[in-house]
């Protein structure tokens, strides 16, 4: 007998505006589904606070998405899988819950050189799941660590083309460069959303990775596990959620996924 899959939404949270990368990566890859993507940025950045509060945050966050019926979470930021995805799994036990982490594996199997870079907030880089990846991936080869300071305000102001924006970019993109690397590794949500200019600063012989395909893959695997893909018919649609004001948040929102008309509705989590 064929399984029936499930119409209830995917839930997606980030400190802000970052996890729109993985949530456009889960729009082409997974059409039908309903997703709804919440956006902490009434405090924003996770990257620097503690792992205390960030806890708390995601715990907070994914009550509110579970209450709108989410039938699956992916925390869409490296911080706050590095502080709470572990507590998420125990809190909500039989919830599917889906992180990120810094592509070191992906970066192992394409790097030449053996010489990759690692951009991230202090937090992530700092934690547990980093390292455990550098214990079983990084061994024979040489990894560089970049943490990022005040990038992701600027995404989240939406300064996408500002010229603060390329040189703190530059700031931290050419002593990574410096060191001779071939594969750069973007260990946090928000930097793929300036993949393109990234790009253009590393040039053609460096492969910069951006994770939210695999995030989706994975998303895709676990649900179908489940029985849980959406087997209706049409494209299924995106609700937006923020903590911060909407008036604020939705064009930002509206200018990463092209569509100014976007709506947010802000609640108070």
């Amino acid at each position: 007998m064929k399984r029936s899959g499930s119409p209830a939404p995917v839930g997606f949270f980030d400190s802000g505006v970052g996890g729109l990368s993985v949530l456009r990566a889960a729009r082409r890859l997974l059409p039908r589904e309903n997703l709804a993507y919440f956006a902490d940025s009434a405090h924003c950045p996770y990257g620097g606070k503690s792992r205390v509060f960030v806890r708390r945050r995601a715990l907070a966050i994914s009550r509110f998405l579970l209450d709108k019926g989410s039938k699956a979470i992916v925390v869409a930021c490296n911080s706050a899988s590095e502080a709470a995805l572990e507590t998420l799994r125990g809190t909500f036990s039989g919830v599917e819950f889906v992180g990120v982490e810094p592509a070191v594996k992906v970066a192992q199997g394409l790097s030449r050189n053996q010489r990759i870079g690692v951009l991230g907030t202090p937090l992530t880089l700092n934690g547990r799941r980093f390292s455990r990846l550098m214990e079983c991936y990084a061994p024979g080869m040489e990894v560089h660590t970049q943490p990022v300071s005040g990038l992701v305000e600027l995404i989240e102001s939406g300064r996408f083309d500002d010229p603060r924006t390329e040189a703190t970019l530059r700031e931290n993109l050419e002593p990574l460069l410096a060191r001779g690397i071939d594969t750069l590794v973007l260990g946090c949500t928000h930097y793929p959303i300036l993949l393109e200019r990234i790009a253009a600063i590393c040039g053609p012989r460096v492969d910069v990775i951006d994770t939210g395909e695999a995030v989706v893959r994975q998303l895709r695997n676990r649900l179908h596990a489940r029985a849980l893909l959406n087997s209706g018919p049409g494209p299924g649609h995106v609700e937006y959620y923020s903590s911060g004001a909407a008036r604020t948040v939705a064009p930002v929102l509206g200018a990463i996924m092209g569509d100014p008309s976007l709506k947010v509705i802000t609640v108070p989590v």
